[in-house]
C-alpha cells in the first residue's frame, strides 16, 4: 500500500467517534448549549455515555456544578446551527437565542432539550474520576426522546477544522461561524421538519 506519514495533531480526524451533538447546560436560572464531538458509549444498559468538555469551555463550570446535562443529536437540516454552537460563546447572552435554536423543558434534568434535533438524551453525571486531568465526564442517559418522523437521520460528523461531512461526504465548511456547503452538495442538506412536541414523540429510558 501507499503511504505517507501524518502529522499526529490529525490522527483525530480519522478516529472521529460519533456525529457532532449538542450539549445543553443550566445553571442559575441560566441555559447553555455546545457543541461536541468528542464523546463515546460505554455501556449499553444503563446507558453510559463519556464527553469530553475542555475546562475552558462556559459549559464546563455548569457541568461540574450540576451534574446535569443533556445530549441532543442534530440532523443536518441544523448544520449551521449546530456549528455556530461550536464558535459563539454563552458567556455573555442567551445563546439559544444567538444561534437560532429553541430549548424546551426536559423531565429528569434541569438542563433544555433542544426542539430542532430529532435526539434528545437527558443525561446525569455519574464518574468525575478522569475530569481534572483529560475533563472526561461520563454520564448516565436517564430519560430518552426520539422524534419518530425522522427514520433515516443524516447526522453531521466533524472532521477537523473547517471540514464537516454529512454521514461520510464533505458537506460543509465552518468558517467564523457560518457555514458554506461546499459545490455539489448543496442537495444533501435538506430542509428539517418542524420542531416536535416533545412529549408526544417515542419515549424511552429509565
Amino acid at each position: 500500500m501507499r503511504r505517507r506519514s501524518l502529522p499526529l495533531s490529525d490522527v483525530y480526524r480519522h478516529l472521529e467517534p460519533g456525529p457532532v451533538v449538542l450539549l445543553t447546560t443550566a445553571r442559575a436560572g441560566r441555559a447553555n448549549v455546545m457543541a461536541m464531538s468528542w464523546h463515546t458509549m460505554l455501556e449499553f444498559e444503563p446507558p453510559l455515555v463519556g464527553c469530553v468538555v475542555s475546562n475552558r469551555n462556559h459549559s464546563y463550570a455548569a457541568l461540574v456544578a450540576t451534574k446535569e446535562c443533556v445530549i441532543a443529536i442534530p440532523t443536518a437540516g441544523i448544520a449551521r446551527q449546530a456549528i455556530a454552537c461550536g464558535n459563539v460563546s454563552g458567556r455573555r447572552g442567551d445563546k439559544f437565542a444567538a444561534v437560532g435554536l429553541t430549548p424546551m423543558p426536559a423531565t429528569r434534568v434541569r438542563a433544555p432539550l433542544v426542539a430542532e434535533c430529532y435526539a434528545n438524551f437527558e443525561c446525569r453525571v455519574v464518574d468525575t474520576r478522569m475530569v481534572r486531568k483529560y475533563c472526561f465526564f461520563v454520564v448516565e442517559v436517564v430519560q430518552a426522546w426520539i422524534d419518530p418522523r425522522v427514520a433515516d437521520p443524516r447526522t453531521i460528523h466533524h472532521r477537523g477544522p473547517r471540514h464537516v461531512h454529512v454521514r461520510g461526504r464533505a458537506a460543509a465548511a465552518a468558517v467564523e461561524g457560518e457555514v458554506t456547503v461546499t459545490p455539489g452538495h448543496a442537495a444533501a442538506l435538506p430542509a428539517h421538519p418542524p420542531p416536535p412536541s416533545w412529549p408526544s414523540c417515542r419515549r424511552t429510558g429509565r
